[in-house]
């Protein structure tokens, strides 16, 4: 079972949802968000913020650390915000957020080609999810670069 906790950028104008895998973590990891808009004044600390494609998400690293020490055994020189998040341990429910609302959209799109054009609906369906994840990867998202 997973803890999913949504989250509001200091500015307001945005949420976002996180996985928290196998519920190590708490939802108190996560200290602060900053969406694009709120990131830009908001200084890089890489020993406590990741950044991901203008999304900025702030750590409680002694709290992570400590919990990542006490249920996986990790060593607490590796547990850097990269490793809470590439671990999923406190990272993006989705690829980035409102990817969901992204992909129903673009299937109401390729939905409506099933009756104007079946054979390239076809090769949309089967095509779809493999360009959209090559996209994401050259638009730099972290996750996608896993995938």
């Amino acid at each position: 079972m997973c803890i999913e906790v949504r989250k509001t950028c200091k500015c307001g104008s945005n949420t976002a949802q996180f996985h928290m895998r196998d519920n190590v973590m708490s939802q108190e990891v996560l200290t602060e968000l900053y969406c694009p808009d709120c990131s830009a004044e908001v200084e890089l600390n890489p020993e406590s913020m990741l950044m991901d494609n203008g999304w900025l998400i702030e750590y409680d690293m002694d709290l992570a650390k400590f919990m990542a020490v006490s249920k996986l055994m990790a060593d607490p020189d590796s547990v850097r915000p990269g490793f809470v998040f590439d671990g999923g341990w406190a990272c993006w429910q989705e690829m980035y957020p409102g990817e969901q609302q992204d992909v129903m959209d673009e299937r109401k799109e390729i939905l409506a080609l099933q009756k104007e054009d079946p054979s390239r609906y076809l090769k949309e369906i089967s095509a779809g999810n493999i360009n959209r994840i090559e996209r994401l990867k050259a638009e730099g998202w972290r996750k996608a670069q896993a995938a």
